[in-house]
Order: C-alpha cells, then sequence, then structure tokens
C-alpha cells in the first residue's frame, strides 16, 4: 500500500481547517473539526491522522495519551512506508505522556521503540505536509529519546 498525502482528501482538509482554527485561538472548533474528522474517517490512514490531531488538542494528559496510542495502532495497520515515517513522533510522545503520569517503564520503552523507528522519514509523508509534528526534524525526535532512555536507565 502506497499512501501519499492528499491536501485534497476532505478528512486532511478538515484536519487542516482545525489546525488553522487552532491557530487562531479557538481551541473548542477545533477539537469539533478534529472530531468530526475522526468521525468521517473511512479508512485507517484518515482515522491515524485525525486522532493524532485530537491527541494533539487534549489538555489531559490521559485523554492525550488515549488518542496517542489510537494513532498509532491505526498507523501500525497501514503498514505502508510513508505512514512509518510517523512512528518516531508517535512513539515519543506517547513516551513524554507515560512520564508524566510517573510510569517509567512504559515511558523508556517507547522512548526506545521512538530511538529505533525509522530516523528519516522515505517521504515527506503527511508529518511533513499540513503539520507541525516534524517541525523538530526527526534527527531531534531520535536525539531526544536517546537521552531520555539514558536518563531513565
Amino acid at each position: 500500500m502506497n499512501k501519499i498525502f492528499d491536501p485534497n482528501n476532505p478528512i486532511i482538509k478538515l484536519c487542516i481547517s482545525g489546525m488553522e482554527l487552532e491557530e487562531s485561538g479557538n481551541s473548542e472548533d477545533a477539537i469539533t473539526m478534529f472530531h468530526k474528522a475522526w468521525h468521517e474517517a473511512s479508512d485507517d490512514y484518515e482515522r491515524f491522522i485525525a486522532s493524532y490531531h485530537i491527541a494533539r488538542i487534549q489538555k489531559s494528559v490521559t485523554d492525550k495519551l488515549k488518542w496517542m496510542e489510537t494513532s498509532l495502532q491505526c498507523a501500525l495497520k497501514i503498514n505502508d512506508d510513508n505512514v512509518k515515517s510517523a512512528y518516531p513522533t508517535l512513539y515519543l510522545h506517547i513516551a513524554k505522556c507515560y512520564e508524566k503520569l510517573g510510569d517509567s517503564e512504559n515511558a523508556k520503552r517507547n522512548y526506545e521503540l521512538s530511538n529505533s523507528a525509522k530516523a528519516a522519514p522515505a517521504d515527506e509523508g503527511p508529518f511533513y505536509h499540513g503539520t507541525k509534528a516534524d517541525v523538530y526534524g526527526k534527527i531531534k525526535v531520535q536525539n531526544f529519546a536517546k537521552e531520555k532512555c539514558r536518563v531513565l536507565h
């Protein structure tokens, strides 16, 4: 399967609209838009994108963890190199949630998974186009995860 980021995909459009609302300070309407994307998603790829954005905007660490894990599970079902570029970021966010919840064992495991996931994307996929997830770059994600693993040992 080869998933290519399509800015004309209706779910991607909803997520982009949600990000625009979020950037303008309208968090409540943004979360509504992301949930609309989730409910209208027709496959794991669309659910992966929508759930990631729902996770990002959560105030509760528990809710953020739930949605990040949902996004990861959807991504893992896709088995596509373009989607695999998101694994380091997803594992990193999950690790940070576990760390905030005081679960150092799961935090360490997810930091290690982030570190071992492919650091450089095969393409610029959905975590390059239309999202902020790649702002700091996959190399920084990998280095951060390595440092966290070292600290948690």
